[in-house]
């Protein structure tokens, strides 16, 4: 490698990194939380931000075509509600084949992090 060729730096390593796993994580994480009750966009994104410590940084970009994929796919539905004098907002609530999915993607997550652990630990022991 030459001398001009810069290697990432590890904050910028960790960012991308944190970015990959949040885009692997969003879908579940955006079913869980309207597992709990129907939500409008910004509120769910509010949401993602406060609960999940800073680590689910979801943006518009992201939220609204995952949303999208959500509803055509019949996990989640929107319905239209204008409350008092307000703008109209779209709000999303999990439907019952969303509930079935979500169940999976969860078993499937604990799968993957007591996996991870149990690697991680195992690896940590014959280090130590």
């Amino acid at each position: 490698m030459s001398e001009d060729t810069e290697l990432p730096s590890e904050s910028a390593t960790i960012a991308r990194l944190r970015r990959e796993l949040a885009r692997g994580t969003t879908e579940l994480a955006v079913l869980s939380v309207l597992g709990a009750r129907r939500r409008y966009g910004y509120e769910l994104m509010k949401v993602l931000r406060e609960t999940g410590e800073g680590v689910l940084r979801v943006k518009e970009g992201t939220l609204y075509p995952l949303l999208h994929r959500l509803e055509d796919s019949g996990h989640i539905a929107a319905t239209w509600e204008a409350e008092g004098r307000a703008r109209p907002r779209k709000y999303y609530v999990i439907t019952p084949e969303g509930r079935t999915y979500l169940a999976t993607l969860r078993a499937e997550w604990s799968g993957l992090v007591d996996g991870m652990r149990q690697l991680l630990d195992t690896l940590g022991e014959v280090r130590e």
